[in-house]
């Protein structure tokens, strides 16, 4: 090797790619200077390392040991090891096998806490426990960085399911962590619970903010009561109240009524005749060509996924013995909404395989995406989607469901 003195020769720029694959090599062996790295020589870096192993080294790709490296570097004027020069010339090496270790370590550790708080909760057994576990692991909840909200999850849950008296979310939390925010959307000790509650329920974890709400809402938690609302039209329910009489002026006048959550829970029910028949939509396209025209059977309108507003007008409705007819868009995601508001008791209007090609359009039309969805009320409608190919939205059949607004047909 040259005059320079050994640790400026070990930094020169040349030998870059050399180190950078030791280190990796040194991270993956637990620190140990075993096996062999592959790398590329120029003249400069050959001529380096070849003096530092006492070789003849000809530039190209070249294996290099590392034992080899460790040893000269021993009996070097360095004398340090393999892990010692490389840490001086860049740092702290890594021990990846030690890292993920410690990681299995952290996980068991945080598996365990989370045992022990169930078991501890008394909470009612049922292989649900087995699905919420199991989901939280699937979807990296119920590692280490979840110990801090496995306590407020689990004492939510054992409060709600032990106590079912209506509260709010708030009020929840506040009496569980001390925070009246630790439960809200977005924070993990809210949805480790919320996970909770879907298990129980025996539903699928919620995706979506009116999910969220009615999974809540179904334990007797008040979310929201003011910013999720349901449109009406031309709704007149029975009674001597001042909002029954408020909202039959307002379907006079023809006027379209955004309700709140807040609302219904304060008006009272009925909210409609036993045996009457009321109209819902999916797009507030629909709606508002009906206020248009002045239709005068009651319509509501859902906005895509119910809201908690939106279902909990729908159950209050089927409650009272009313029939809901529902349509929506006759595409997949439109399907799946219909799929959920039927499977509240609502039947279907204008969802069968002879409606969807009665509206097909002669030519072009919006094409299908995504995957098929199951129409069990007509499973030939699927089959017929399927094969053409083509989505029917609500609007490309307003004058039909128009119609049947008017006439009460459909």
């Amino acid at each position: 090797m040259s005059d320079l003195p050994l640790w400026a020769e070990l930094r020169d720029p040349a030998l870059d790619p050399v180190w950078s694959a030791v280190r990796r090599r040194l991270s993956a062996t637990a620190l140990q200077p075993t096996g062999r790295v592959e790398v590329p020589l120029d003249d400069v870096a050959a001529d380096l390392v070849g003096g530092l192993l006492g070789l003849t080294l000809r530039p190209g790709r070249r294996r290099i040991s590392l034992a080899d490296l460790d040893h000269a570097l021993r009996r070097s004027p360095v004398a340090s090891s393999l892990v010692e020069a490389m840490t001086e010339l860049g740092g702290a090496l890594r021990n990846r096998p030690a890292e993920r270790s410690a990681d299995a370590d952290r996980r068991r550790e945080a598996e365990d806490a989370w045992h022990a708080l169930i078991e501890g909760a008394g909470l009612p057994g049922g292989p649900w426990i087995d699905r919420w576990t199991a989901g939280l692991r699937a979807d990296g909840l119920l590692g280490p960085q979840s110990l801090d909200a496995f306590p407020a999850a689990v004492a939510a849950l054992a409060r709600v399911l032990g106590d079912p008296i209506a509260r709010t979310l708030g009020e929840l939390a506040a009496g569980v962590a001390g925070d009246a925010h630790a439960l809200d959307p977005g924070r993990r000790a809210g949805t480790i619970a919320l996970r909770g509650l879907a298990a129980f329920q025996d539903e699928a974890p919620p995706t979506t903010a009116a999910e969220r709400n009615r999974i809540w809402q179904q334990a007797g938690v008040r979310t929201d009561d003011v910013s999720g609302t349901v449109l009406v039209l031309g709704w007149r329910p029975p009674g001597t109240s001042r909002w029954a009489g408020m909202m039959r002026e307002r379907a006079e006048l023809g006027l379209v009524t955004h309700l709140t959550l807040r609302e219904l829970r304060a008006a009272g029910r009925p909210w409609s005749s036993h045996g009457a028949t009321v109209h819902a939509c999916e797009n507030p396209q629909v709606l508002q060509a009906a206020a248009d025209r002045r239709a005068h059977l009651p319509l509501i309108c859902l906005q895509g996924n119910p809201s908690a507003a939106g279902a909990l007008l729908l159950d209050g409705l089927l409650g009272d013995g009313v029939q809901v007819r529902y349509h929506g868009d006759l595409d997949w995601p439109g399907l799946a909404i219909a799929g959920r508001v039927l499977a509240r008791g609502a039947v279907p209007w204008r969802l069968t395989s002879a409606d969807y090609l009665a509206s097909l359009p002669d030519g072009g039309g919006v094409p299908l995406t995504g995957s098929p969805v199951e129409t069990p009320w007509d499973p030939g409608l699927r089959t017929a989607m399927v094969e053409h190919g083509r989505a029917v939205h609500e609007e490309a059949v307003l004058n039909r469901l128009l119609a049947d607004l008017t006439a009460g047909g459909g």
